[in-house]
């Protein structure tokens, strides 16, 4: 089982920041290679600043679906509205905070 860190409220990612029926995604951080709900469980959290994952590793798996425990690539994740595996609906919005996680390409 994938270990989520931050302030989670529930077993499906949603964290004290973003907790709608549709926040059900974590992202693995490049910086340390953990789970967080959010860029901002991560800086609550964590000891280090967030370093945004480079295109050259869009390939790696680094989203976790909360509903169903899959891991997804990051360029997947970016082409997504919902869960490949599971169906689970993804808050479209966090598409504004691309820029935390994710270098431009």
């Amino acid at each position: 089982m994938v270990k989520v860190l931050g302030f989670t409220v529930d077993d499906q990612t949603r964290c004290k920041h973003y907790h709608s029926d549709i926040d059900v995604i974590a992202i693995k951080f490049y910086c340390c290679n953990t789970y967080y709900p959010c860029y901002k469980c991560h800086e609550e959290a964590a000891d280090h600043p967030i370093k945004v994952w480079p295109p050259q590793k869009f390939g790696e798996k680094a989203i976790l679906c909360g509903v169903c425990k899959t891991e997804h690539s990051i360029a997947a994740y970016k082409d997504m509205t919902s869960c490949a595996n599971c169906g689970a609906k993804y808050n479209d919005r966090c598409s504004l905070h691309h820029h935390l996680y994710f270098a431009a390409t």
